[in-house]
């Protein structure tokens, strides 16, 4: 009242008090600027320091600022014009409290994700965050139940992965309100009681396995995978068995008539074998040059707001477009552009299929060469983020750099095209069959690869700080050789937009050994990856790494290096095809050396990738030292010493 009276002076008074009104009125929007205009660099570091364990995140200076358009400066920050939209800090071993009052203040921030860390405590309240599209707290130690309206008035919340944490009691009735949600996983918890009804039509994926639920499960949940239910002694109805109890077995009918149908089932697979069999032996048309059934790429789409699921073309022999929204995205502009109908009538030849996808070479109808590659992995990857992740690729340039040349989206599977490179990849030319017009790679080629590989993952790792592993599945396989035998990186930085589950099976990262003993990845677990790939160039034997599900000492590359060293057996490490070396024995060893020091399996002592880069940018093709390489290795100990 005091206030209001002064103010109802001062608007009373002559000019100078209306002078004076104004003065106090500016001070009051500075003291609320003040308040509220925060950057996002003081939030951030402000939040850090709610958290304990921040050595990975070392990089939050306060003299760089965070974002840099759509190019994130510090570790874990992902950005979009300037502003931080997400924080991915995983695996880093955080511990503390995620103060969400802080975090309010980014107006712009969108998802969040604290996966694989070690935080415990009852769940933050994110329904602070009403704009969240997603949140993914899985794999830490939260426990408690989650408050019944932990979830109310988010309603732009898509995604929600809270497994492997220590939750009780009910599943809470908001999430099943959230009107837009897709990915819902909650697996690996202690959650009791009944599921509740999910109605929404745009749940794509839903997992409640290993929890201690009871119940008939909903039916607007029938059609969901059986495994996502697994682990519930008590949950019955589709599509798991029958709630009804004491029910009678099968009558004899009932049995003869699922025979049946099982002999029908196989007799029509085998005839549409057959008749795919039949086809692809017949040949085309004279003349015809554009890709038949057996190799036209599969593609029916349709875009909007919301992706949608696939519908399947009539049986027409022609796949036609659906949409003049389905078009393929470019994200470089020194390429010749061309649309999706001119890569469906490309003739084409499969290059190889891998468990992300399949590779397809397409000559397009201007003799324009170019690689294609189905993804279908990435389906939890939402429309806007999968653009501004493409656009980022795109944006990269080095010579030792496969470009991202265009993409398409669509929900269940995607496509990324690149340049094709001449000579194939390094896995195929190092262990494929040698010939006379095409012999075993010498040791000044197998340098220069190297050099290529360290080059390019350097440039990674400063043009992508924001990511953990720059590249994620460093291996031979993924790196292409040119017409002059350069190095040429492909399949790199695609761990933000592949299915979590399948990278930590699938991806070269996730087999290093502090992931095996730790259940988490560094800005170092790269470096492992290129340790191993020197030691495969370098001895030409093909590593088990690539073939286990986890690091394993028995299966390890590196580990068998060392066994041969420790025996006085170095002589025998190297490929016996390595030619070009006579004079080459002391660098061929230092490479060796900074092989295994990158395979270091204690974090703390391996090689950053300054060191990696600088180390072999000094070795040399030759060092006019004749001697034989046992001799220069006499002594097996004096040999690890770096």
């Amino acid at each position: 009242m005091l206030m209001g009276a002064r103010l109802a002076r001062l608007m009373r008074a002559p000019t100078r008090s209306t002078f004076l009104f104004f003065i106090f009125i500016v001070m009051q929007s500075c003291m609320v600027m003040t308040s509220f205009g925060a950057s996002d660099m003081e939030i951030l570091l402000k939040f850090k320091e709610s958290l304990a364990n921040t050595k990975a995140i070392n990089n939050w200076d306060p003299n760089v600022n965070p974002c840099n358009e759509n190019r994130g400066n510090w570790i874990g920050v992902k950005c979009h014009k300037g502003s931080v939209r997400g924080l991915q800090l995983e695996n880093m071993g955080l511990m503390g409290n995620i103060d969400i009052d802080t975090l309010v203040s980014l107006q712009y921030l969108r998802t969040v994700s604290f996966m694989n860390n070690t935080f415990a405590g009852s769940m933050p309240s994110f329904n602070k965050l009403t704009a969240l599209r997603s949140v993914y707290l899985s794999f830490n130690h939260f426990n408690g139940e989650i408050p019944d309206d932990a979830f109310v008035g988010m309603k732009s919340l898509k995604k929600v992965l809270l497994a492997n944490n220590e939750f009780t009691g009910k599943i809470p009735s908001s999430l099943a309100a959230l009107p837009k949600i897709l990915v819902l996983s909650l697996d690996g918890n202690k959650f009791e009681g009944q599921i509740p009804d999910f109605l929404q039509k745009s749940l794509r994926k839903f997992n409640v396995s290993n929890n201690n639920l009871e119940g008939q499960i909903p039916a607007s949940l029938s059609n969901m995978d059986p495994n996502s239910f697994s682990g519930n002694a008590n949950l019955c109805g589709s599509p798991l068995e029958s709630c009804k109890k004491g029910g009678k077995k099968l009558s004899g009918f009932k049995i003869t008539a699922i025979v049946v149908m099982i002999v029908l089932v196989a007799a029509v697979i085998i005839a549409v074998f057959f008749i795919f069999y039949f086809k692809k032996k017949s040949k085309p048309l004279e003349g015809t040059s554009t890709l038949h059934d057996e190799n036209r790429f599969d593609i029916s789409y349709s875009e909007g707001p919301e992706p949608v699921e696939p519908t399947v073309p009539e049986n027409t022999g022609q796949h036609k477009v659906k949409s003049e929204h389905g078009k393929l995205t470019f994200v470089r502009d020194d390429r010749e552009k061309f649309d999706l109908e001119d890569l469906l009538r490309a003739s084409a030849e499969i290059l190889g299929s891998a468990t992300f996808g399949s590779s397809y070479k397409a000559m397009i109808m201007n003799d324009q060469v170019v690689v294609v590659k189905r993804y279908k992995h990435m389906n939890l990857v939402g429309r806007e983020e999968f653009d501004e992740h493409m656009t980022r690729l795109g944006s990269l340039s080095h010579p030792n750099l496969l470009p991202l040349v265009a993409y398409y989206y669509r929900k269940e599977e995607k496509l990324l095209i690149s340049d094709f490179v001449v000579n194939g990849s390094l896995a195929s030319v190092l262990h494929g069959n040698h010939y006379e017009d095409k012999p075993a790679l010498d040791w000044p080629t197998r340098l220069r690869i190297i050099k290529g590989v360290a080059r390019g993952l350097a440039y990674l790792y400063d043009a992508i700080p924001s990511l953990i592993i720059p590249h994620g599945h460093l291996k031979s396989s993924n790196v292409l050789l040119d017409e002059s035998m350069d190095a040429i990186l492909a399949d790199y930085a695609l761990s933000p937009v592949i299915n979590l589950e399948l990278v930590q099976q699938i991806m070269m990262a996730y087999k290093s050994p502090e992931f095996a003993q730790h259940g988490r990845i560094t800005k170092k677990t790269d470096i492992w990856s290129f340790g191993i790939l020197i030691l495969e160039i370098l001895t030409g034997k093909f590593p088990e790494n690539y073939l286990t599900h986890a690091h394993d000492r028995n299966a390890d590359l590196a580990s068998w290096v060392n066994t041969m060293i420790k025996e006085k057996r170095v002589s025998d490490v190297f490929d016996l095809d390595m030619g070009g070396a006579t004079n080459s024995k002391s660098e061929i060893l230092k490479l060796l050396k900074i092989g295994l020091s990158c395979c270091e399996e204690d974090v703390e002592r391996r090689l950053d990738i300054k060191e990696v880069v600088r180390m072999i940018e000094e070795v040399k093709e030759g060092d006019g030292d004749s001697e034989y390489l046992s001799s220069v290795t006499n002594d097996g100990d004096n040999f690890r010493g770096m």
